[in-house]
């Protein structure tokens, strides 16, 4: 200390300048200070600005869509419907599509009349067409409201919608097959046509339906048809053009042995059309029907043919050697674990053939198959089969037979009309089917027949293998019946065509649609066997609450 001391006497202005260069040094770091807690500050309140402004966004965004925007209205079904035509006949067809893009099916059917309905007010003359015409009509599947209705030609033969691209327009059309002979497209939407064209199928026809949707072999960017018609013992083929109905090359005939039906199978590259007759069953791959309707061989990767099938058909009549015993009645595709399988049907037995090595899978005594085989789910996820067999004078009987093994699940005998609608099968949330049958059920030891028998609709579950609710009584001639999901996975109906055919003289012609929760909740409840599992009301209510999914 005394050191400093002596030091800072000596040297006094020393002194002071070390402690001016401190205090300078000391400002200079305030300064910095103060700079950096001012952008800190500004900083801060520009991150606060942008969080209250992207709240504020965001609040603005939820109101909008909460009481400014309004969410998209629902559909709302009812529950039943109708739709009368005085004065008309119906025709044997009924699709189910969505028309008017509401996420709700739709029907579409045909009939015969003077006029259409009073919410169109068309005539046959509109069109250029004698009176009585055939009108193609969509009605809503939500309230039974028309939607389009279209005089299409003298007559119907057949109609097929809900096939892409036809015309070339972005939405889907239905082909109708009139006479005298005509194709038309119209549009599913709009019910405007696309495309008229007149063909020359010959005298005395029959056309095989479905239509067929094949690839695009005229290269005009659009998927074309394959008409088959039945004449006598030949079969012609004509290929059409999807996007203006022209025929392509020249038509085609196959030789048959009889009055003959088809199914297409397609074999992974390759696809083949299976005719058969009482006695005979003939194979044709679509590169043979292409070569003989044009003259060419065309090379398209979908054109190819099977190698297995190629040796096991006969190269001069196209006829398949299939294991099978008596007359055939059906043939049917039922899908296996890779590719589709072929079920053959005869008079004495039904036969599963293995697609790919048509090897026989499995056999089963059936006789006198009266309608054709459905599909259905018995056990969850176990792909069934539903066959109706005739066991006597207007009785039949129905079994449920698993795909994998032939093996009947279960059966059922009812009374029957030889007219009476086919079965029907509608997906259920637990991976099985709801069951639709028409029939007259009668408890063993009471199966008199000194009455025609009633047509009757009944529902069965595999949840209840006991149980059998009776839905509805129709004492009305049903033309068309159809079981579908009006909505996705929801609202399982049923829809009804009645009222006389083109044969008969023309009346009333109603088209009904009905849930299908309706009629379960005022069933009549059906114990199989005298063992009763919980009570009637316990069982309706259960089936009631049943929910269904789209597969």
């Amino acid at each position: 200390m005394d050191n400093k001391d002596s030091e800072a006497e000596i040297h006094p202005l020393k002194t002071e300048d070390v402690k001016a260069q401190e205090n300078h040094e000391n400002s200079v770091e305030r300064r910095i200070i103060i700079k950096q807690s001012s952008r800190l500050s500004r900083l801060s309140r520009w991150r606060t600005a942008a969080f209250f402004i992207s709240l504020f966004l965001c609040l603005i965004i939820v109101f909008a869509f909460s009481f400014i925007i309004p969410c998209p209205e629902r559909p709302v079904s009812e529950r039943t419907w109708f739709r009368n035509y005085d004065n008309a006949v119906a025709y044997q067809f009924l699709a189910i599509d969505d028309v008017n893009e509401d996420k709700v099916q739709d029907v579409i059917f045909a009939f015969k009349a003077s006029n259409g309905s009073s919410s169109f007010n068309r005539s046959c003359l509109d069109e250029g067409l004698p009176s009585p015409c055939a009108f193609i009509a969509a009605v809503s599947g939500t309230n039974g409201r028309a939607l389009w209705e279209r005089p299409a030609a003298e007559e119907v033969e057949w109609m097929e919608c809900g096939i892409k691209q036809l015309g070339g327009a972005e939405a889907p059309g239905c082909l109708v097959l009139g006479k005298p002979v005509s194709l038309t497209a119209v549009d599913l939407w709009t019910g405007e046509v696309q495309w008229r064209q007149s063909s020359d199928f010959g005298a005395n026809y029959t056309v095989l339906t479905p239509v067929s949707v094949i690839p695009d072999v005229d290269s005009d960017g659009v998927q074309d048809l394959i008409i088959f018609i039945a004449t006598g013992d030949q079969i012609k083929t004509f290929i059409h053009s999807g996007k203006n109905g022209k025929q392509i090359g020249s038509t085609g005939r196959l030789n048959v042995d009889g009055k003959a039906r088809y199914i297409r199978l397609n074999l992974d590259s390759s696809s083949y059309f299976l005719f058969y007759t009482e006695n005979s069953l003939y194979a044709y791959s679509l590169k043979d029907l292409y070569s003989a309707a044009t003259g060419m061989d065309i090379k398209l990767p979908s054109l190819e043919q099977n190698p297995q099938w190629e040796k096991n058909i006969d190269s001069a009549t196209h006829r398949l050697s299939l294991v099978s015993s008596g007359e055939i009645r059906y043939l049917a595709k039922v899908p296996g674990r890779s590719r589709e399988n072929v079920l053959v049907v005869s008079s004495e037995m039904a036969t599963l053939i293995n697609a790919q090595n048509l090897q026989t899978l499995w056999t089963l005594n059936v006789s006198r198959v009266v309608s054709e085989p459905l599909l259905g789910y018995y056990k969850p996820d176990v792909l069934g089969i539903v066959l109706e067999s005739e066991i006597g004078p207007n009785r039949k009987k129905v079994m449920i037979v698993e795909s994998g093994s032939g093996a009947v699940q279960w059966d059922l005998r009812l009374n029957s009309r030889v007219e009476s609608p086919g079965p029907a099968t509608l997906p259920t949330a637990d991976h099985r089917s709801t069951f639709l049958f028409w029939g007259e059920y009668r408890a063993a030891g009471n199966e008199t027949r000194a009455r025609a028998p009633l047509q009757k609709l009944y529902l069965f579950h595999p949840s209840y293998t006991n149980v059998l609710l009776e839905l509805r009584n129709s004492t009305d001639q049903i033309i068309a019946f159809n079981a579908t999901l009006f909505e996705r996975s929801r609202h399982a109906c049923y829809v009804l065509l009645r009222g006389p055919q083109p044969s008969e003289e023309p009346g009333s012609v109603s088209l009904v649609k009905r849930k299908l929760k309706e009629d379960v909740s005022e069933s009549r409840v059906i114990w199989l066997s005298q063992v009763a599992v919980g009570s009637e009301q316990h069982v309706r209510d259960r089936l009631y609450r049943m929910r269904f999914h789209s597969r």
